[in-house]
């Protein structure tokens, strides 16, 4: 499924790739890493409860849509177009089995490290969260629904990342525990420029993915999820409002773009905004729809906005039993 340089190159960036067609791969988060130690942990433990040592980050479709250009992904070794799957996918079994035996191997240094939480590295060995948004588009995979089921049969959670491309595979969904849809414009002529999308109807197809998306409500949980960049997209609030109001989100996280990575050939290091500007946008948002702000992570720039704040937020995920 991948070309030997770009899987080298990948491997080097510590991705391991897992199952017979190394469609799918992992790679430890860095919040992973921080918790282990209890050095920080991710915004999404702060939000939802998700512990950040027990959660795998991975993908099960390497290939992408869009060319969105913040991603911090390498547009040489990421290919910006999806891989054409069709019939092929490996087992989910296979899949889920070789992501957590991945994810134990590449956390094996911290078992000798005398920073790490002795607790939590034998909590790690059983990781509880799969986050389905390490690069690429899961929900591609032709058997993601048999792997969103036997994640929540485990009694796991998953949290799947679509950028709205593919409405076709949302019909079919099997819901996971929180479906997010990545909105980084409010207007076609901003998502043309930002996301550069594959398809020439992207933008239709993510208007259609947010109609979708505020039919799963009652199923799942969803989220939109917008990364703001500065002077590029924070403008036309009326424009994030229509799409808000049709997605009807459950959360709305509104994270500042990071000037790292792949995105440093597109942007500049001024297109990051503070954490108080990320407040002061999110703040016209909820003016706009009706929203407020419920909690944010200045570490990660990033806040968390609801309708009404509700301790259902945060996920029970049932704790192991570990021998200490």
């Amino acid at each position: 499924m991948v070309a030997k340089p770009i899987k080298r190159k990948l491997e080097e960036q510590q991705y391991r790739f897992v199952g017979d067609s190394e469609h799918s791969a992992v790679k430890v988060c860095h919040y992973t890493k921080k918790s282990l130690k209890d050095e920080d942990m991710c915004y999404k433990q702060k939000f939802y409860g998700i512990q950040s040592h027990r959660c795998v980050q991975m993908t099960t479709a390497l290939g992408c849509a869009n060319a969105c250009m913040f991603c911090w992904r390498d547009p040489v070794t990421h290919p910006q177009r999806d891989f054409d799957l069709q019939d092929i996918g490996d087992d989910p079994l296979q899949v889920l089995e070789q992501s957590m035996e991945a994810q134990r191997k590449m956390l094996l240094g911290f078992g000798g490290n005398d920073k790490t939480n002795r607790r939590k590295y034998k909590q790690a060995q059983e990781p509880m969260h799969f986050a389905l948004s390490l690069v690429g588009e899961s929900i591609t995979y032709p058997r993601i629904n048999e792997l969103i089921k036997e994640i929540r049969s485990r009694g796991k959670t998953s949290f799947l990342v679509t950028r709205g491309q593919h409405p076709d595979k949302m019909e079919a969904l099997e819901p996971p525990t929180q479906l997010y849809i990545s909105v980084d414009a409010p207007n076609k002529e901003l998502f043309d420029k930002i996301d550069r999308p594959f398809f020439k109807d992207g933008w239709e197809r993510l208007n259609r993915s947010l109609e979708l998306l505020r039919q799963m409500k009652g199923k799942t949980r969803t989220v939109v999820r917008m990364t703001l960049i500065k002077d590029l997209n924070d403008c036309d609030i009326e424009g994030y409002k229509a799409l808000i109001e049709k997605g009807d989100p459950t959360f709305i996280e509104i994270k500042g773009y990071m000037h790292v990575g792949g995105s440093m050939q597109f942007l500049k290091e001024e297109n990051m905004p503070t954490f108080e500007e990320v407040k002061g946008f999110a703040e016209k948002i909820c003016q706009s729809t009706g929203r407020k702000i419920v909690d944010g992570k200045e570490e990660s720039n990033v806040v968390l906005v609801m309708k009404e704040d509700s301790p259902d937020r945060f996920l029970e995920v049932e704790e192991e039993a570990v021998s200490l």
